[in-house]
């Protein structure tokens, strides 16, 4: 928990720059501060536009929960205690809609119970008010800093993901003609898999035009995994080392098993954007329901 600051928002020790231009306000990532008291509110999204943030202002948790549903936030800033909805509230709205998105706690309330909330939440820092205006842009630009490095780590395990998956199917293509008859053909429900070819076709009994889509051998593999399993919730950590051969952590599991499972859906789903047959359910991992 961060040291209560000094009383006041007021900028001090001439920290902050002046004149920050308009291209460089388009590069930057943009910030969402939410409280219901408007001289706060004012201050520190003056502040935050002075240091060249973009920086957008809501009044109440039903305001910026409409805000965070039209435009992308990288940091949010969130007072705990307002009418209506409560901060608490508002960060786990947030993080079903914004699963990127970074946020500092600024409260004048502090408890132990919203303390614990805002860490099971995932907040990056949590401030007292009053605090000074420079430990507010200082915890937005560390959330900004420490929200780049997840996703550079993020983005560097999806490449390695991708380039670990090409040397599989390499080492595995010499033994994929060797699969018996009897275990070649996997149906469930409307789904039809070949996993020699690493061909699916997905159609009714009565559908005598459904053509075969090709797969990838990962993707055959992951959803070979998935019927087997049907109306069985299996997290990622389980997919990405049972079907992928993947020996990652549990937090890391999603970043591969994301991707197979988005392309999956648009080889096989009628609408992959409302999926019926590789259904997600939120925190827990994929359901194959034919």
């Amino acid at each position: 928990m961060r040291r209560q600051g000094v009383p006041g928002y007021r900028p001090a020790g001439g920290r902050f720059v002046t004149g920050a231009s308009n291209s460089s306000l388009v590069s930057q990532p943009r910030v969402l501060v939410v409280d219901d008291e408007d001289h706060v509110r004012s201050a520190l999204v003056d502040s935050l536009h002075i240091q060249g943030y973009r920086a957008d202002e809501a009044c109440s948790g039903y305001q910026a929960l409409e805000m965070l549903g039209r435009t992308t936030y990288a940091v949010m800033v969130v007072d705990l205690r307002m009418p209506g909805m409560d901060g608490v509230e508002v960060m786990r709205r947030a993080a079903k809609m914004c699963p990127d998105l970074s946020v500092v706690v600024l409260t004048g309330h502090p408890t132990l119970d919203t303390a614990i909330s805002a860490l099971k939440l995932r907040a990056v820092d949590y401030l007292l008010k009053p605090a000074s205006l420079q430990d507010v842009v200082a915890a937005v630009a560390s959330a900004l800093e420490r929200r780049g490095r997840e996703m550079r780590q993020r983005r560097l395990m999806q490449v390695m993901g991708r380039a670990l998956e090409e040397m599989r199917e390499i080492e595995d293509s010499e033994d994929v003609g060797n699969t018996p008859m009897q275990d070649r053909f996997l149906r469930v429900g409307p789904v039809m898999l070949d996993r020699e070819k690493c061909q699916v076709v997905v159609a009714e009994e009565d559908d005598a035009d459904a053509l075969p889509v090709e797969l990838t051998l990962s993707e055959t593999k992951l959803l070979a995994y998935l019927m087997q399993r049907p109306g069985i919730v299996l997290p990622c950590s389980e997919l990405a080392q049972a079907a992928l051969g993947y020996d990652v952590e549990a937090n890391s599991a999603p970043g591969i098993i994301r991707p197979h499972i988005c392309r999956l859906r648009k080889k096989i789903e009628s609408a992959p954007e409302s999926p019926r047959l590789i259904r997600t359910v939120p925190g827990k991992g994929y359901l194959f329901t034919p």
